[in-house]
């Protein structure tokens, strides 16, 4: 029954994924503007569009286009991309590194922050410090991502030049990167300065990212503790003399964590759209920055590319998501 699930949901996934390449494609085609203009000088020849057109597969007919792109996309080819001319295979890898670490890491910082805050929430509950607790978290989730980044460039970026405003890492620092994970493979190198230094340039954008997420997790998590604390079972605990926070953290956490694994998985793929802008305010050099520059050029297969990176992240992401869920949910692990 697992195995014809998991097959199931492989199916699903790699429907939903050619409904977004249909998708994307049609829409890229029928929007007005026409990148190959974008590409020549004022005096060109109509010999030298069209060839620039046949060389980009752009003379033939839209079926005809979606069906050879697709054949190259079977075997691994996305493409070139019109306006860094380059393969956009290439672009992708070096870039996704980028924004999947500063996801990844936005993301723990959001489940350790609101973990704690709903946590402390809970403790605080039917005392003064409840509705301080809920009226900071509701701060924090009505202001989106990009206020928190323009927000933290004024404060933590000009008022108080703390950490630096954009890039990826100090063009000073003089260091040769086997993989693109800069982060992690400074750390496993023990390279503790050089991590500094790009966890430095991390931290605005993470806390742009994470604070948002932080808030919808302290909401459904606290919610859920709660509910949960009202349970007999933790009447029966209580009455054995456990303490509150040994109450929550042992036995009302382990109940409450099922909703907020889900909500915080669909969550996390809102975030990694977010990258794109908050990206581009921090000119941190991952896919979200390069979506908006193939945008404002029309490059078509970086676009395409991108989209489909984007698609298959959320789909992956659903499908761990999914996963967690069973494994944290005794009922649905043996159902």
């Amino acid at each position: 029954m697992i195995a014809v699930s998991i097959l199931k949901r492989l199916l699903m996934a790699a429907i939903t994924l050619f409904g977004v390449a249909v998708i994307v494609f049609v829409l890229l085609r029928v929007v007005p503007g026409d990148p190959i203009a974008m590409m020549i000088s004022p005096g060109a020849s109509p010999e030298s569009i069209a060839a620039l057109r046949a060389q980009y597969g752009l003379d033939a007919s839209l079926p005809v286009q979606f069906l050879v792109w697709l054949k190259a996309v079977a075997v691994g080819d996305f493409g070139t991309s019109i306006s860094l001319r380059r393969d956009v295979l290439e672009l992708l890898a070096e870039r996704l590194p980028a924004t999947l670490e500063l996801a990844v890491v936005a993301l723990l910082v959001a489940i350790v922050l609101g973990g704690a805050v709903a946590v402390l929430g809970t403790l605080l509950r039917r005392t003064p410090g409840e509705p301080v607790v809920d009226t900071v978290n509701g701060l924090c989730l009505a202001v989106p991502d990009f206020v928190w980044a323009l927000a933290l460039v004024l404060v933590l970026g000009v008022a108080f030049p703390i950490f630096p405003l954009s890039g990826r890492i100090n063009p000073g620092v003089q260091v040769d990167f086997v993989t693109p994970f800069y982060l992690i493979e400074s750390l496993v190198t023990l390279r503790f300065s050089v991590f500094a230094d790009v966890a430095a340039h991390m931290v605005m954008p993470v806390l742009a990212l994470g604070l948002p997420l932080a808030a919808i997790i302290t909401r459904v998590l606290k919610e859920a503790l709660l509910e949960a604390m009202v349970q007999d079972y933790i009447l029966l605990a209580r009455l054995k003399g456990m303490s509150s926070l040994r109450l929550v953290l042992q036995e009302a956490l382990r109940n409450a964590i099922g909703p907020t694994i889900a909500l915080t998985g669909v969550q996390f793929t809102f975030l990694i759209g977010g990258t794109v802008i908050v990206e581009r305010i921090f000119a941190y050099p991952g896919i979200g920055n390069m979506a908006i520059d193939a945008v404002i050029n029309r490059d078509l297969p970086l676009i395409q590319g991108l989209v489909l990176v984007f698609g298959a992240l959320f789909i992956v992401i659903n499908l761990l998501v999914d996963m967690l869920v069973v494994a944290f949910n005794p009922r649905l692990r043996h159902g």
